[in-house]
């Protein structure tokens, strides 16, 4: 059996057969309100009915958090948005074109 509980910012994990406990800090947390369309509250609803999460909070803050991370992570897409497709392609047939009148013949 394994449960966990919060108390006064830090969380304790108790092991029930291992006779362990964890403690640790957790960054501060803020309470904030939200509207959320009905649809997505069903469908987070079902998440934590299945045990996804242990509650609405937590799976909010892990929505939030990822989508954070893989705005945090665009940056190759942004800069290959830049690129001119037909120069690139031009300049990989030219580099082509000259390695292949180096290579040795078979």
């Amino acid at each position: 059996m394994r449960r966990s509980k919060r108390c006064n910012g830090l969380v304790l994990l108790f092991v029930h057969q291992g006779w362990s406990m964890i403690y640790y800090h957790t960054m501060a947390k803020a309470k904030v309100a939200v509207t959320i369309d009905a649809r997505i509250l069903g469908d987070l609803d079902a998440l934590i009915a299945a045990d996804r999460f242990p509650n609405r909070s937590q799976a909010v803050e892990a929505a939030l958090a990822d989508k954070i991370n893989r705005l945090k992570h665009t940056r190759l897409a942004r800069e290959a948005a830049k690129l001119d497709v037909k120069q690139e392609q031009a300049e990989a047939d030219e580099g082509l074109a000259m390695d292949a009148a180096a290579w040795p013949k078979y």
